[in-house]
C-alpha cells in the first residue's frame, strides 16, 4: 500500500505545482480590456464615396468631414439627411493637396484639422463661411470638446489639448492600456465624462477616462465592419463616432462605408438594455 500511496501524494504535488505555475504565467494573467457591448437599432444609407474622417450630432444634424485620399477629390464637410442618404455639401477645401480631417463645433465655429498641412480651418457654425485658420504643430486627426476645450489627436498615443486663444497645446494626455501605450488614435468623440478614440486601420474603440489617460473599456465592432465589406468591397476602415444626447445613441461609420449605424451601448457592468 505503501509505494501506491507514495504515487498517489506525488502525483497530487505535482499536479499543485503546475497549477501554480499556470496561475503565475503572464501571458494567462494579462488584464483584458472590458468589452462595451451593443445592439444596432436601425441603419441609414450612407454615401460610398466618403471618405470618412469626421462625424459629430450638432443641432439634431449629423455632420460629417472627409478626406481627399485621390487626385481630383476634394475634402469636404456637410450633413447626412438620414432619411435619403444624400450628402448635404457645406465646404469644399479649394485644393486637392488640403487632406480634410476631423472636425468640432465650438462657441459658435466650426473647426477643421487638415492631416499634413500643419493647418487648420475656423468657420461660421451658421453660415460655413471660411473666417480663419490656425497652425497645427504635428498631424491632424481627430477633434472633438469636453465643452471647455478642444481635444485633437495626432495618430500617436497622445491627445492634445488646445488654448483655444492662441491654438496652443496646454495640456497632453499619454493615453495607456493595461500598463501599455495606447497609440493610432484616431477619431474622437466626448460622451458622459469619456472620451471615445477608434483606433486607426481596426474596428476597434476604446474608452479613456481623461483623468488619468487609461482606456476603460473597448467596443469591437468586427460585425459592422464585416456587413460593410459585402456591400461595397472597396470599403475601408472603421472611422467617425457621433453622440446623441437627446436619444443616448451613437452613430458610427467607416471610410467608403454604404451604411450609418445608430448603436446603444451596454457598458461593462451594466444591464442589457432593451
Amino acid at each position: 500500500m505503501k509505494p501506491i500511496l507514495f504515487t498517489l501524494l506525488t502525483i497530487v504535488l505535482l499536479s499543485g505545482c503546475h497549477s501554480s505555475g499556470q496561475e503565475e504565467d503572464p501571458a494567462v494573467m494579462a488584464p483584458i480590456t472590458p468589452a462595451i457591448k451593443y445592439k444596432e437599432v436601425d441603419y441609414f444609407l450612407h454615401d460610398t464615396t466618403l471618405f470618412t474622417e469626421g462625424l459629430l450630432l450638432h443641432d439634431g444634424q449629423l455632420y460629417e468631414s472627409t478626406g481627399s485620399p485621390d487626385k481630383g477629390r476634394k475634402s469636404l464637410i456637410g450633413i447626412n439627411d438620414l432619411k435619403t442618404g444624400s450628402f448635404i455639401k457645406k465646404v469644399a477645401l479649394p485644393e486637392d493637396s488640403l487632406f480634410g480631417e476631423g472636425i468640432v463645433f465650438f462657441k459658435d465655429k466650426l473647426y477643421q484639422l487638415t492631416y499634413k498641412n500643419h493647418l487648420g480651418f475656423i468657420y461660421d457654425a451658421k453660415s460655413f463661411k471660411k473666417i480663419g485658420q490656425f497652425p497645427i504643430q504635428k498631424e491632424g486627426w481627430g477633434l472633438t470638446t469636453d465643452g471647455a476645450s478642444m481635444i485633437m489627436s495626432d495618430g500617436t498615443d497622445t491627445l492634445n489639448y488646445i488654448n483655444n486663444d492662441n491654438f496652443s497645446i496646454y495640456k497632453k494626455l499619454a493615453v495607456t492600456e493595461n500598463g501599455a501605450k495606447r497609440d493610432s488614435l484616431n477619431e474622437l468623440e466626448y460622451i458622459k465624462g469619456y472620451i471615445y478614440a477608434n483606433i486607426w486601420q481596426t474596428n476597434n474603440i476604446v474608452k479613456i477616462d481623461p483623468a488619468d489617460g487609461k482606456v476603460v473599456a473597448r467596443l469591437d465592432l468586427s460585425p459592422l465592419a464585416f456587413k460593410a465589406a459585402l456591400t461595397n468591397a472597396a470599403g475601408d476602415v472603421l472611422n467617425g463616432i457621433a453622440y446623441d444626447s437627446t436619444t443616448d445613441y451613437i452613430y458610427v461609420t467607416g471610410k467608403l462605408w454604404p451604411h450609418i449605424h445608430q448603436l446603444k451601448l451596454t457598458q461593462p457592468g451594466e444591464a442589457k438594455q432593451e
